[in-house]
């Protein structure tokens, strides 16, 4: 499996996904307006502090649909799962909006203003 054909099916599942979720579930809505969440560069969406156990659970639930998503289209092109996690992480911390939370490459949370995101130098 080339990187383009990874990048594109990964580009393809992080629209899907990140949008479907979002109008799926007005709490995670919420808790991503308030900065309470965000995009993480593995793919997968964190939680900004300690968070509820409300929130955590939401999280967590997303998460096991975003991984099995990533399996799911791992499986059909032959990239691994990890590929996928992280070209989609990528995807969906470019597509954030300002005043929402993304974790950069070292770990820190962002707030994203009217640039670009900091992102991971392997992001295409």
């Amino acid at each position: 499996m080339t990187k383009k054909a990874i990048l594109m099916i990964a580009a393809a599942l992080a629209a899907v996904s990140g949008a479907a979720w979002a109008q799926r579930d007005p709490a995670y809505a919420a808790a991503r307006a308030a900065g309470e969440v965000g995009e993480q560069p593995d793919g997968y969406l964190g939680v900004v502090g300690g968070g509820n156990a409300q929130l955590r659970a939401l999280v967590s639930n997303i998460n096991i649909q975003r991984k099995a998503a990533y399996t799911q289209k791992a499986q059909a092109s032959g990239a691994t799962v990890e590929q996928l996690a992280f070209t989609s992480g990528c995807n969906l911390i470019a597509q954030t909006k300002p005043g929402e939370k993304y974790r950069t490459p070292d770990g820190s949370w962002e707030t994203r203003g009217a640039g670009a995101p900091v992102r991971d130098s392997r992001c295409v």
